[in-house]
Protein backbone atom coordinates (compact mmCIF):
# COMPACT_ATOMS: atom_id res chain seq x y z
CA UNK A 1 0.00 0.00 0.00
CA UNK A 2 1.02 3.60 -0.48
CA UNK A 3 3.34 4.82 2.23
CA UNK A 4 4.42 1.40 3.48
CA UNK A 5 7.97 0.17 3.11
CA UNK A 6 8.29 1.42 -0.42
CA UNK A 7 5.04 0.07 -1.82
CA UNK A 8 3.08 2.29 -4.13
CA UNK A 9 0.42 2.28 -6.82
CA UNK A 10 1.36 0.52 -10.02
CA UNK A 11 -1.00 0.02 -12.90
CA UNK A 12 -1.13 -2.96 -15.21
CA UNK A 13 0.58 -1.33 -18.16
CA UNK A 14 4.29 -0.75 -18.52
CA UNK A 15 6.45 2.33 -18.28
CA UNK A 16 7.28 2.07 -21.97
CA UNK A 17 3.73 3.23 -22.77
CA UNK A 18 3.65 6.79 -24.06
CA UNK A 19 7.40 7.32 -23.77
CA UNK A 20 7.77 6.10 -20.21
CA UNK A 21 4.98 8.28 -18.89
CA UNK A 22 4.14 6.10 -15.92
CA UNK A 23 6.79 5.47 -13.28
CA UNK A 24 5.80 1.93 -12.47
CA UNK A 25 6.70 -1.28 -14.23
CA UNK A 26 4.28 -3.54 -16.02
CA UNK A 27 4.80 -6.66 -13.95
CA UNK A 28 1.11 -6.80 -13.10
CA UNK A 29 -0.86 -6.21 -9.98
CA UNK A 30 -2.32 -3.03 -8.60
CA UNK A 31 0.16 -2.47 -5.79
CA UNK A 32 3.81 -3.09 -6.29
CA UNK A 33 7.29 -2.62 -5.01
CA UNK A 34 9.34 0.40 -5.95
CA UNK A 35 12.55 -1.63 -6.09
CA UNK A 36 13.00 -4.91 -7.92
CA UNK A 37 15.07 -7.78 -6.52
CA UNK A 38 18.53 -6.57 -5.50
CA UNK A 39 17.88 -2.95 -6.43
CA UNK A 40 17.63 -1.51 -2.93
CA UNK A 41 21.21 -2.57 -2.25
CA UNK A 42 22.40 -0.90 -5.46
CA UNK A 43 20.50 2.27 -4.60
CA UNK A 44 22.12 2.33 -1.15
CA UNK A 45 25.58 1.73 -2.61
CA UNK A 46 25.12 4.54 -5.12
CA UNK A 47 24.03 6.98 -2.43
CA UNK A 48 27.11 6.11 -0.37
CA UNK A 49 29.30 6.95 -3.35
CA UNK A 50 29.16 10.63 -2.34
CA UNK A 51 30.38 9.86 1.19
CA UNK A 52 29.45 8.14 4.46
CA UNK A 53 25.86 8.38 5.68
CA UNK A 54 23.78 6.93 8.46
CA UNK A 55 20.63 4.88 7.87
CA UNK A 56 18.18 7.69 8.53
CA UNK A 57 19.95 9.92 6.00
CA UNK A 58 19.70 7.15 3.41
CA UNK A 59 16.00 6.69 4.13
CA UNK A 60 15.33 10.41 3.72
CA UNK A 61 17.43 10.60 0.54
CA UNK A 62 15.47 7.70 -1.00
CA UNK A 63 12.22 9.48 -0.19
CA UNK A 64 13.54 12.75 -1.60
CA UNK A 65 14.84 11.20 -4.83
CA UNK A 66 11.43 9.66 -5.49
CA UNK A 67 9.52 12.86 -4.79
CA UNK A 68 8.01 11.22 -1.73
CA UNK A 69 6.64 8.22 -3.63
CA UNK A 70 8.98 5.78 -1.87
CA UNK A 71 8.93 5.92 1.91
CA UNK A 72 11.62 3.57 3.15
CA UNK A 73 11.24 1.91 6.50
CA UNK A 74 13.97 0.94 8.92
CA UNK A 75 12.83 -2.65 8.35
CA UNK A 76 13.84 -2.37 4.69
CA UNK A 77 16.99 -0.26 4.96
CA UNK A 78 18.90 -1.64 7.95
CA UNK A 79 18.76 -5.31 6.90
CA UNK A 80 19.96 -4.28 3.42
CA UNK A 81 22.83 -2.31 4.96
CA UNK A 82 23.71 -5.28 7.17
CA UNK A 83 23.73 -7.54 4.10
CA UNK A 84 26.00 -5.09 2.27
CA UNK A 85 28.32 -5.02 5.26
CA UNK A 86 28.35 -8.84 5.41
CA UNK A 87 29.24 -8.91 1.70
CA UNK A 88 32.09 -6.45 2.25
CA UNK A 89 30.45 -3.75 0.10
CA UNK A 90 30.22 -1.25 2.97
CA UNK A 91 31.79 -0.70 6.36
CA UNK A 92 30.15 0.85 9.38
CA UNK A 93 31.45 2.95 12.24
CA UNK A 94 29.79 4.39 15.30
CA UNK A 95 30.13 8.19 15.10
CA UNK A 96 28.40 10.68 17.41
CA UNK A 97 26.01 7.98 18.61
CA UNK A 98 24.97 6.97 15.08
CA UNK A 99 26.10 4.08 12.91
CA UNK A 100 27.56 5.52 9.72
CA UNK A 101 28.05 3.48 6.55
CA UNK A 102 30.78 3.98 3.95
CA UNK A 103 31.46 2.40 0.58
CA UNK A 104 34.37 -0.04 0.23
CA UNK A 105 36.44 -0.81 -2.88
CA UNK A 106 34.27 -3.91 -3.40
CA UNK A 107 31.18 -1.67 -3.24
CA UNK A 108 32.67 0.69 -5.81
CA UNK A 109 33.44 -2.26 -8.09
CA UNK A 110 29.84 -3.50 -7.73
CA UNK A 111 28.57 -0.06 -8.75
CA UNK A 112 30.75 -0.11 -11.85
CA UNK A 113 29.49 -3.59 -12.80
CA UNK A 114 25.87 -2.54 -12.27
CA UNK A 115 26.12 1.01 -13.63
CA UNK A 116 23.26 0.55 -16.12
CA UNK A 117 20.90 -0.86 -13.48
CA UNK A 118 21.74 1.99 -11.10
CA UNK A 119 21.01 4.48 -13.89
CA UNK A 120 17.61 2.84 -14.49
CA UNK A 121 16.79 2.90 -10.76
CA UNK A 122 17.32 6.65 -10.55
CA UNK A 123 15.50 7.32 -13.83
CA UNK A 124 12.51 5.43 -12.43
CA UNK A 125 12.77 7.38 -9.17
CA UNK A 126 12.78 10.65 -11.12
CA UNK A 127 9.69 9.58 -13.05
CA UNK A 128 7.99 8.63 -9.79
CA UNK A 129 8.80 12.05 -8.39
CA UNK A 130 7.12 13.62 -11.41
CA UNK A 131 3.88 11.85 -10.44
CA UNK A 132 4.10 12.48 -6.68
CA UNK A 133 1.97 15.66 -6.58
CA UNK A 134 -1.01 13.76 -7.98
CA UNK A 135 -0.74 10.50 -6.05
CA UNK A 136 -2.60 11.55 -2.91
CA UNK A 137 -6.11 10.47 -1.95
CA UNK A 138 -7.73 12.56 -4.68
CA UNK A 139 -5.46 11.07 -7.34
CA UNK A 140 -6.21 7.56 -6.12
CA UNK A 141 -9.94 8.25 -6.56
CA UNK A 142 -9.56 8.83 -10.30
CA UNK A 143 -6.75 6.36 -11.07
CA UNK A 144 -9.01 3.33 -11.61
CA UNK A 145 -11.46 5.05 -13.98
CA UNK A 146 -8.56 6.71 -15.84
CA UNK A 147 -6.90 3.33 -16.29
CA UNK A 148 -10.24 1.92 -17.46
CA UNK A 149 -10.55 4.62 -20.11
CA UNK A 150 -7.01 3.94 -21.31
CA UNK A 151 -7.64 0.20 -21.46
CA UNK A 152 -10.85 0.70 -23.44
CA UNK A 153 -9.13 3.08 -25.86
CA UNK A 154 -6.24 0.70 -26.44
CA UNK A 155 -8.57 -2.27 -26.88
CA UNK A 156 -10.71 -0.37 -29.40
CA UNK A 157 -7.64 0.87 -31.30
CA UNK A 158 -5.96 -2.52 -31.57
CA UNK A 159 -9.11 -4.34 -32.67
CA UNK A 160 -9.55 -2.04 -35.62
CA UNK A 161 -7.19 -3.91 -37.97
CA UNK A 162 -5.25 -0.74 -38.73
CA UNK A 163 -8.45 1.25 -39.25
CA UNK A 164 -7.16 4.83 -39.45
CA UNK A 165 -10.65 6.33 -39.11
CA UNK A 166 -11.31 4.38 -35.91
CA UNK A 167 -7.98 5.40 -34.41
CA UNK A 168 -8.63 9.05 -35.29
CA UNK A 169 -12.08 8.88 -33.64
CA UNK A 170 -10.51 7.41 -30.46
CA UNK A 171 -7.92 10.20 -30.46
CA UNK A 172 -10.65 12.83 -30.83
CA UNK A 173 -12.58 11.37 -27.88
CA UNK A 174 -9.47 11.29 -25.71
CA UNK A 175 -8.43 14.83 -26.67
CA UNK A 176 -11.96 16.15 -25.99
CA UNK A 177 -11.98 14.41 -22.60
CA UNK A 178 -8.57 15.86 -21.77
CA UNK A 179 -9.75 19.38 -22.65
CA UNK A 180 -12.88 18.99 -20.50
CA UNK A 181 -10.85 17.83 -17.50
CA UNK A 182 -8.33 20.64 -17.99
CA UNK A 183 -11.20 23.15 -18.03
CA UNK A 184 -12.21 21.86 -14.56
CA UNK A 185 -8.67 22.56 -13.35
CA UNK A 186 -8.90 26.14 -14.64
CA UNK A 187 -12.16 26.67 -12.73
CA UNK A 188 -10.52 26.03 -9.36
Amino acid sequence: MYGRCGSWWRGGFGSQFMGGGFPWGGRGGRWGRFFGPGEIRLALLSMLESGPKHGYELMKELESKSGGMYKASAGAIYPALQQLEDEGMVTSDQLAGKRTYALTEAGKAELQREAETVKQIWQRAEQAGDWAPWMGMEGAEVMRPAAGVMKAALRAATRGSHDAARIEKIREILERTKREIESLEKQS
